[in-house]
């Protein structure tokens, strides 16, 4: 398709693309592929170009993953090593948001069922993050954050379950059932670890990744911009396009990872993405012909 033809699809939408004042990527199947690990990362059709290309203009953007195997700094350093021009604070995953959400809030002791990538950021920014090993009677937590975790057990089960219980509110990264990944897609740990908790205790889950209006605020304040005035862009209809829905932002889908345009064409109305590109490749043509 080319940028011509994608005016077709929303004139609208087009002319709100011009006055976009930042944007917020998703990663895998978006800007690049890995592995079902989330390793091997490599850069999709125009990502580079397009990236590189708004640092020019002097556009802010931030590329939020919900994936916490690794944490900001090291996913953005791992992108750098790929080839993407961008710095630590352009990188953004759940702990990011969750971070703003438990200051808010005041949770100030957290069980963690996940590795480093959420516990090191949450203990930088003063917040006690503890192993289930290290909960105990005498000293209750204040939340639990569940994020990757494929170590998950049934001690760990019954641990937070038993903190959810006693008054621990019940956080998750992410609520989608899988990511893009080369070769097919990879089953998400949070959504399933947070799912188990939930049918024992009945409790709520509160999602701090996409597609969580929270996230897309705490992007938004990190580039100095409106939620409204961003661009979303992503692959995955039920956390990019909601979010950017949600927001009142424009919402830009692209068929490189889970979905297929058909996909995006039959979701209801005015819940859909405002364009339909089959990459960040179009994108950037589409975005340079813009007055």
């Amino acid at each position: 398709m080319s940028a011509r033809q994608a005016l077709s699809i929303n004139d609208v939408a087009f002319a709100q693309l011009g006055g976009v004042r930042g944007f917020v990527f998703d990663m895998d199947g978006t800007l690049a592929l890995g592995d079902k690990l989330n390793h091997g990362l490599r850069p999709l059709p125009g990502a580079l170009e397009l990236l590189g290309y708004l640092k020019s203009r002097g556009v802010p953007y931030v590329v939020f993953t919900n994936g916490t195997t690794r944490t900001p700094e090291d996913y953005a350093s791992t992108l750098r090593e790929a080839g993407f021009e961008l710095v630590d604070d352009d990188m953004m995953t759940p702990v990011s948001s969750a971070i703003s959400t438990f200051q808010r809030k005041g949770h100030k002791r957290v069980l963690v069922l996940g590795g480093h990538a959420l516990a090191g950021p949450l203990h930088a920014a003063g917040i006690e993050a503890i192993t289930p090993e290290q909960v105990s009677a005498a000293h209750p937590v204040d939340a639990v954050l569940v994020g990757w975790y494929r170590e998950f057990s049934m001690p760990d089960l019954e641990v937070a379950c038993a903190a959810v219980l006693s008054g621990a509110r019940l956080y998750s990264s992410s609520d989608a059932l899988y990511f893009a990944a080369a070769g097919g897609r990879a089953l998400g740990t949070s959504r399933v670890i947070a799912s188990m908790i939930r049918e024992v205790t009945g409790c709520r889950v509160h999602v701090v990744g996409k597609p969580s209006l929270d996230s897309l605020a705490c992007a938004a304040k990190r580039m100095g911009v409106k939620v409204r005035e961003l661009a979303v862009v992503g692959d995955d209809p039920i956390l990019e396009v909601p979010m950017a829905r949600r927001g009142k932002a424009l919402s830009i889908a692209v068929t490189t990872g889970l979905a297929s345009a058909q996909q995006f064409v039959e979701m209801p109305e005015g819940r859909g993405p405002h364009l339909i590109l089959s990459g960040v490749d179009e994108l950037l043509s589409l975005y340079r012909t813009l007055p």
